[in-house]
């Protein structure tokens, strides 16, 4: 009985660790310079799994990939709990089911990873990030999709995000995985093997820099005013506040200076018919002139379906049906803004204003305003890089600046504001455009598109940002295979890569 409980300690033990190392291995995308952390985590788990079985194999994927994401998504339990209504027991549980269910597709890879290697250090290597890229896309795509704290995130002040142009994200996680893995896999085979692979690994990523270049030119420069509303969520939808807050954005869209204003996801939280004509035209009166705006705010009807949107208002807009450029979002949020089927039940415990959202086009317009072409994006779309490369299919309609308006208000005062912040930072690097990010609660920042952030408020703070943006236009790599293929390159990769490599191998016995 005694060794069996230590049998049983011992997995334990050891999936304790696996969950506490899963954690760190988010801490990159907060932390930008730490992102040679990822490496040693990632070598380190390759090197372990080598040795162990399938199944055991599988149970550290669970543990790890739960650690990874509970770390990186923790602040879903705000939105549940604190603002969703859901009692705080059921909001932990959601959040770590949630966790533990994405890890499965971690286990699955890990498993198959003991299963099919080789021992050969540079084959499994590449093996497992095979694996590993299958994963995150599978994490990124499946179920609409949730690529939150992926691995290239990590990597975006690393030498390694000089292949976003070319490769994208789930490329560089690919790469990351590959070359933390072969060292670590070497060791198998002796010191001599390992120094090799280290030293290999190492002037890789060394050089990968050196793959950095503008595949852009400049297109000219326009002056923005960023809003930043700071209403805390649950004031948001307030019959009291709610008079003092629309008060407040009209003065403001009104004094600010930029040729183009930009306000946040749901600046406006009623439709421009719950507001009036009278109150209505207060907003868009200031930019029938020589100015313009893109502002957040519901739009549609009961009979048409309600959508996240931004309304975009110029003197060239006027004659649009309602006098306004429109752009809904089509990447919705499962139960936040729609709710999949037969989860009727679980929303109905939460709380939350306008849930159900009608989808807007796949490839949407640009807003065309002071000589550029801007693409709005709403919140978590930015996620996903594909989709926005989606309007780069034709370089002569592409985008020449990218606009994101969101409301991470829902999140707190957490990690979720940073990691957006990093999110959309690759995307200037995948598409080589400049981002605006207008925001209710941060970050509220101008990012270049070399990634860099060249104007930010301070969160939690109401106020308006002023910069000049530089809009680009010419195609990267990736916006040019994404634009037409879709994710489906790397998976092929994957796919690939697994069939050639991978092969069932006999075992003595479980590890």
């Amino acid at each position: 009985m005694s060794a069996g409980l230590a049998g049983w300690r011992a997995p334990a033990a050891e999936a304790a660790v696996a969950a506490a190392l899963g954690a760190l291995f988010s801490l990159p995308c907060v932390l930008t310079s730490a992102w040679w952390l990822q490496f040693a985590l990632l070598g380190g788990l390759a090197w372990r799994v080598a040795g162990l079985s399938p199944a055991r194999a599988a149970g550290l994927g669970i543990a790890f990939g739960s650690g990874w994401l509970v770390a990186g998504t923790w602040w879903l339990f705000i939105s549940l709990h604190r603002y969703g209504g859901l009692p705080a027991p059921l909001a932990v549980m959601a959040v770590a089911a949630l966790s533990a269910a994405l890890s499965g597709y971690l286990a699955l890879a890990l498993a198959a990873f003991s299963r099919l290697r080789r021992g050969v250090a540079w084959a499994d290597a590449l093996l497992f990030a095979a694996l590993w890229l299958a994963i995150e896309l599978a994490r990124g795509v499946i179920f609409t999709g949730f690529p939150w704290v992926a691995t290239g995130y990590g990597q975006i002040d690393g030498p390694l995000a000089a292949l976003a142009p070319w490769v994208g994200v789930y490329g560089i996680g690919f790469v990351v995985a590959a070359l933390a893995a072969w060292p670590a896999l070497a060791w198998r085979n002796g010191a001599r093997h390992a120094l090799g692979a280290t030293l290999a690994a190492l002037a890789l990523i060394a050089a990968a820099p050196w793959a950095g270049r503008d595949f852009s030119a400049a297109a000219g420069q326009l002056g923005v005013t960023l809003v930043q509303t700071n209403v805390a969520q649950d004031e948001k939808f307030s019959p009291e506040r709610l008079p003092a807050t629309l008060a407040w954005l009209k003065a403001t869209l009104r004094s600010a200076r930029g040729p183009l204003v930009l306000a946040p996801e749901t600046a406006i939280p009623l439709l421009p018919d719950q507001l009036g004509p009278e109150a209505w035209a207060q907003f868009t009166e200031p930019f029938r002139g020589e100015r313009a705006a893109l502002v957040g705010l519901p739009l549609g009807s009961f009979e048409a379906g309600y959508t996240n949107s931004v309304a975009g208002l110029s003197a060239q807009t006027a004659t649009l049906p309602g006098g306004y450029y429109r752009y809904d979002k089509q990447h919705l949020v499962p139960f936040g803004e729609f709710i999949p089927p037969g989860f009727h039940w679980f929303v109905a415990m939460m709380d939350i204003p306008l849930g159900d959202f009608a989808r807007g086009p796949r490839v949407p317009s640009s807003f065309s305003f002071g000589g550029q072409r801007i693409g709005p994006n709403i919140c978590y779309e930015d996620l996903f890089g594909e989709e926005l490369a989606l309007r780069f299919a034709d370089a002569a309609l592409a985008p020449t600046v990218l606009a994101n308006v969101s409301n991470i208000g829902w999140f707190g005062d957490t990690i979720a504001i940073e990691q957006h912040l990093q999110i959309s930072r690759m995307r200037t690097l995948e598409l080589q455009r400049p981002m605006l990010r207008a925001t209710n609660t941060g970050a509220t920042a101008v990012i270049d598109h070399r990634g860099m952030v060249t104007a930010r408020l301070e969160p939690f703070t109401r106020g308006m940002l002023d910069a000049t943006v530089e809009g680009r236009s010419g195609l990267t790599p990736f916006a040019r295979w994404a634009s037409w293929a879709g994710l489906w390159p790397p998976a092929l990769l994957a796919l690939g890569l697994i069939g050639v490599i991978g092969r069932p191998q006999r075992r003595k016995g479980p590890a």
